[in-house]
């Protein structure tokens, strides 16, 4: 597989950070809290799923519990072309590259997609991410109409609130398309990056591979 939304979101945090998970994912170190947060993060975005009514959800695990991405896109396509209102995880490859869009709800004309984000707040890293998904999914034929992210509002009995950021997601395809390529060579090579500890290791997100960049040579 080429890049997927992670690896290019991880990546462009800090290339080490991917080529990281790619090769040495045992020196990861996660945080209980983290984990913890993750874990809410799932839940928060499994009860997303049903905010528009029914829907078809194409999540496929393999025999070893590996996501089945084969599966999945086989799935996505088949419901698309059926015309299926809502598909969550909708999963979208183009050479090799690879994403799953939380919400993808069809609408006069196309599609409009949906980042489920358990967070207080649209932040602009949610942005990049959902402009990755529309990246993709344009890539594959999908029209997109519209993005938004949906994060966490104040009203526990209700609390999916979702912001547009289709502008924003739009001017970031360019971005997308600079790095993507890139961020696929260095996941391919054999030499670790050489990146020193930096703002980097924990902007915007805590690098789980702390330990393991600082440890001395």
């Amino acid at each position: 597989m080429g890049v997927t939304k992670t690896d290019f979101m991880r990546g462009m945090q800090c290339p080490k950070m991917l080529w990281l998970d790619a090769h040495k994912k045992e020196e990861r170190i996660i945080p209980p809290e983290v984990q913890e947060r993750l874990d809410k993060g799932n839940e928060f975005g499994d009860g997303a799923m049903g905010m528009f009514g029914p829907y078809k959800e194409t999540t496929t695990l393999k025999e070893n519990g590996w996501l089945d991405y084969a599966t999945m896109l086989e799935k996505t396509k088949a419901w698309i072309e059926d015309g299926t209102e809502v598909i969550c995880e909708a999963s979208f490859s183009n050479y090799g590259n690879y994403c799953a869009v939380d919400i993808l709800r069809k609408v006069e004309g196309g599609y409009d997609i949906y980042e489920v984000k358990d967070a207080p707040q649209v932040e602009e890293q949610f942005i990049k991410d959902v402009g990755f998904q529309r990246y993709l999914a344009l890539r594959c034929g999908v029209k997109i109409n519209r993005c938004f992210i949906v994060y966490h509002g104040e009203d526990e009995n209700n609390p999916y609130v979702a912001e547009e950021v289709t502008t924003k997601a739009k001017e970031y395809s360019r971005w997308v398309d600079e790095n993507i390529w890139r961020l696929a060579k260095i996941k391919k090579q054999e030499d670790e990056p050489n990146i020193q500890p930096g703002e980097q290791c924990n902007c915007p997100y805590e690098c789980w591979y702390e330990k393991y960049c600082k440890k001395p040579n």
